[in-house]
């Protein structure tokens, strides 16, 4: 029986017997401790202590965070003899007293799988420790030998410290060195001999010979046959990277990350620690992204590459040496891509999926960032429980939320607000639209970055991590941050309880990468180098530009895709079509998987023209044989074309014409209809019906910031929408019927009443100084009031009275006019709301106004800017760290002395309730 063809029969039987489809009253989910924004705690050096922990998550609770992240980081000067030792007993202690704190508060917590990043610390030996890879040429005739030994020596070099270190300073190992949290090596490389790994020899007439066998000490016994042969010797030394930003006790070289053994070595430190804990409470593990190689040369080798290559390519590696190496010779192209794709096997097989199964066999989930890593992301991301992303870019956001929606993975979590601006600038309106962009991008978990922990006995503004927007009870917008988080809450509830629902997969043509030649072996995949010339990226944004809805897609995805009638399946989500953008190298798998499903009914998608070749080298003739009579064979649903749009119409793809007001959308579906995310970034108020994509006949309207919700205005298919400049909304859609009131539509109704004061400003809370009350009777930005006021960073309160306008009307707005920088309004001490901008107006109904003597006090909350202004000028210290001491996010920042962040050239920023004040009628709009 099909079901679905006989629900319109029923209907209509429903109809004849007199009854109707059951009406349901549109609700939030359930807010949840995962639907509430979570945040990184940093502590620095381990410098914890039991009170201070439960302060710090009692604190982050009552402003509406669910939970947090651990990650120990370097220390704060002065306090050394705080400082705990990673993993040691005591801070052991201190994780388990986190744990349960969490558990009392009903907090979430995850756990970063180190200090610092990437993985590493004082226990990776060089057997363990990330590897690279260096050759030496030699040249010989026939009949000659080489007397020169085989030999090499990587050259000594240290980084990091500031430059002030040398590497004679240090002592071998590096963990033998006192006081690493001072030195903040970011690489070191001892002058040492590398590891002979083979030799081999080619002739101008193609032969290669292996002579690993004929070394012996060094020197090679052996006379070169006739002709002219070149020798190729492969060494093997150490890369010398250095755990970034690591806390005490976990400085060390960063490990070997293709390589099963060194993992297990890396963890086996965590298991001892952890062995004999109760950690069941404890959610997930984390990885802060690779970040193996931004550093002087690769880490592009470990022992035992060569046997893996042979497995994943089917060839002996060592007799195409020479290609690898000669970027003119004709296989370059092939041997670099099948060194890449066996870089890849082992990051996927060795690190990733083994790093996952230690995770579950601890009963965590494993959340990591994959971006960076010279492999494909989308593949590395589909491992993982919880794949993470970060950055502004919308595409950048959309292979870690892609590789989610494919895999069916219920979340996709985001690094938010990193460094959005420089220090101390950054409002909550900067960090609502940035948590926005992961929205829109598929995020539907965000964590910022961050709060650094703090004791109280800290001089204001505490200790501070560099690259962040300090959300912690020491920034000015403190109080009103619950807001924001509130807002993010309801978002959250709802996209976490919603299905992906985009048409397109987007093909990734990861072999074109690793088939260009870059500046080293490795291609790192990332939003940047080649991305920004590739076909995939200038496709992927004009089908964001134009409203269409996608998800990127692997080849190891597409080859596990199924088909549903004429719809692709994966892991639960559908989706009408593949564009495979214009693609060089296409792998034979994929290539037959694309086949099989344009037969089972699916319309494949090639933009501009079928892939041309086969990538890599193994097992070739064979291989494009198969591929040509793949292409040869190809009928029905395989549609090519030059055009996007034209391809796009043959799949009968909508599209969402609110790109064409310049809202940003993103729209799901929850079982019963649609789901959309809408925000207008644009600085014009959008009062009007609007297309959906996908629409049924009833629609509601909630307000994440407002907590408002109703029913939606519905005519011709369409919905109304008012949503003024920076505000956001989500649309729900039903076929069946809605109950409810209809959501508040407003029309300004009569001239707008000027609220003008005298205002009595006085102190809430703030410093360095405590201004004194002031009476205002205009109002004026903070700095230009008095030299006190320009170094405040803190609250004031602004209080007048006013007298209701005569007159009957349904509602009032009232508009704050200009802000900076959030502010909480109390009318007739009553909390009204709290804005954090970048609209700051609030709709009153109108019996909330007295006919006269209406007391109304607004808070405002200004930048931790101006403050840090006035200790930069008057040398107030409170940059104190190790290691990278408090850098700055932007050129002009940096002090010429020392590097490090100043604001002392800053003017103060514009502070306070700057107006116009207005109480604006309104009426119902019909």
């Amino acid at each position: 029986m099909n079901l679905p063809k006989l629900l319109p029969f029923f209907g209509l039987l429903l109809l004849i017997w007199g009854c109707e489809p059951t009406a349901t009253e549109p609700e939030w989910p359930e807010i949840t401790t995962e639907a509430k924004p979570w945040t990184r705690w940093w502590w620095h050096g381990s410098a914890v202590t039991k009170e201070g922990i439960t302060a710090d998550l009692e604190g982050l609770h009552e402003a509406g965070i669910g939970g947090v992240e651990i990650t120990p980081i370097f220390g704060v000067r002065g306090t050394e003899g705080q400082f705990i030792e990673f993993l040691s007993p005591q801070w052991m202690e201190m994780l388990i007293h986190t744990l349960k704190e969490a558990e009392r508060l009903g907090m979430g917590v995850d756990m970063a799988t180190g200090t610092g990043w990437p993985f590493g610390g004082p226990w990776i030996t060089d057997e363990l420790a990330a590897r690279y890879m260096a050759y030496q040429t030699w040249k010989l005739k026939g009949g000659e030998s080489l007397s020169e030994p085989i030999r090499l020596e990587q050259e000594g070099f240290v980084r990091g410290a500031g430059g002030r270190l040398k590497l004679e300073d240090l002592a071998y190992p590096v963990s033998a060195n006192e006081n690493l949290q001072d030195l903040a090596i970011d690489q070191v490389r001892f002058t040492k001999e590398m590891d002979f790994v083979t030799l081999m020899a080619y002739s101008e007439e193609g032969e290669v010979i292996d002579l690993t066998e004929k070394v012996s000490d060094g020197q090679l016994n052996w006379t070169a046959p006739a002709g002219n042969w070149t020798l190729y010797g492969l060494f093997q030394g150490w890369h010398g990277k250095m755990v970034e930003r690591a806390a005490p006790g976990g400085e060390g070289l960063v490990m070997d990350h293709f390589s099963k053994e060194a993992l297990a070595g890396y963890l086996a430190k965590f298991d001892s620690a952890l062995k004999g804990e109760d950690i069941s409470s404890l959610r997930a593990f984390f990885n802060d992204s690779y970040e193996v190689d931004d550093a002087r040369g690769e880490a592009n080798w470990t022992p035992g590459f060569l046997e893996a290559f042979e497995e994943v390519n089917g060839y002996d590696l060592r007799e195409h040496l020479s290609e690898l190496f000669d970027s003119e010779s004709d296989n370059y192209p092939r041997v670099l891509t099948d060194y890449r794709a066996t870089i890849e096997h082992l990051l996927y097989e060795n690190f990733t999926k083994e790093w996952k199964a230690w995770g579950e066999a601890n009963g965590a989930l494993i959340r990591n960032q994959a971006h960076g890593s010279p492999a494909n992301i989308l593949d590395l991301y589909a491992t993982v429980d919880i794949p993470e992303t970060e950055g502004t870019e919308i595409l950048k956001i959309k292979f870690a939320s892609s590789a989610a929606n494919v895999m069916g993975k219920p979340l996709a979590s985001s690094e938010s607000a990193t460094w959005l601006n420089d220090h101390f600038q950054s409002s909550l309106a900067d960090v609502k639209q940035n948590l926005e962009r992961y929205f829109l991008g598929g995020v539907n978990h965000v964590f910022y970055h961050g709060t650094a922990y703090s004791p109280d006995s800290a001089q204001w503004p505490g200790w501070l991590f560099y690259a962040a927007i300090h959300a912690n009870d020491r920034n000015s917008w403190w109080d009103d941050f619950s807001q924001l988080n509130q807002y993010v809450a309801r978002v959250q509830s709802v996209l976490q309880n919603s299905q992906p629902d985009n048409d397109i997969l987007l093909y990734f043509p990861v072999y074109d990468r690793y088939a260009e030649k870059s500046y080293g072996l490795l291609e790192h995949f990332d939003i940047r180098g080649h991305f920004y010339e590739s076909e995939v990226k200038a496709i992927g944004e004009e089908l964001w530009d134009k409203g269409y809805t996608f998800d990127l897609i692997s080849d190891r995805q597409v080859q596990e895709l199924g088909v549903v009638g004429k719809e692709l399946l994966s892991h639960g989500n559908r989706y009408q079509t593949i564009l495979v953008p214009a693609t060089e190298y296409l792998p034979l798998e994929t290539m037959e998987a694309l086949r099989r499903l344009a037969d089972d009914g699916a319309t494949i998608l090639f933009h501009k023209h079928l892939p041309e070749d086969v990538p890599g080298l193994g097992n070739l003739a064979e291989r494009q044989q198969a591929f040509e009579e793949l292409k040869a064979g190809i009928v029905g649903n395989v549609i090519t074309h030059e055009s996007l749009d034209s391809l796009l119409s043959h799949a009968k793809v909508a599209r969402e014409d609110l790109a064409d007001l310049g809202l940003q959308t993103i729209r799901k579906h929850d079982g019963t209809g649609q789901v959309y995310f809408i925000a207008n970034w644009t600085d014009k108020t959008i009062d009007q019906y609007v297309s959906l994509g996908k629409m049924e006949a009833y629609a509601a309207i909630f307000d994440p910031m407002t907590d408002t919700k109703g029913l939606a205005k519905v005519q011709d298919g369409k919905v109304y929408l008012q949503l003024r400049p920076g505000e956001s909304c989500i649309v729900k859609t039903s076929a069946t019927p809605f109950m409810g009131d209809l959501f508040p539509y407003w029309s300004e109704n009569g001239a707008a009443l000027a609220i003008s004061g005298p205002w009595q400003m006085s102190y809430v809370k703030g410093g360095p100084t405590e201004p004194a009350s002031v009476e205002l009777s205009a109002l004026t930005s903070w700095p230009g009031m008095s030299e006190e006021l320009a170094h405040f960073s803190g609250t004031l309160a602004y209080e007048a009275t006013f007298d209701a306008p005569e007159g009957e009307v349904d509602a009032y707005r009232l508009d704050l006019g200009e802000v900076q920088q959030s502010a909480t309004v109390f009318l007739n001490s009553e909390k009204v709301a709290t804005l954090i901008g970048p609209d700051y107006s609030v709709v009153l109904p109108s019996g909330a106004l007295n006919a006269t003597d209406n007391q109304l006090r607004i808070e405002v909350s200004n930048l931790m800017a101006n403050r840090i202004i006035y200790m930069d000028q008057e040398g107030i210290p409170y940059r104190k760290f190790y290691n990278t001491n408090f850098p700055a996010h932007d050129r002009e920042n940096r002090d010429p002395e020392t590097g490090l962040f100043h604001a002392d050239h800053w003017e103060p920023y514009p502070s306070g309730l700057l107006g116009p004040v207005q109480l604006v009628p309104l009426g119902t709009k019909e």
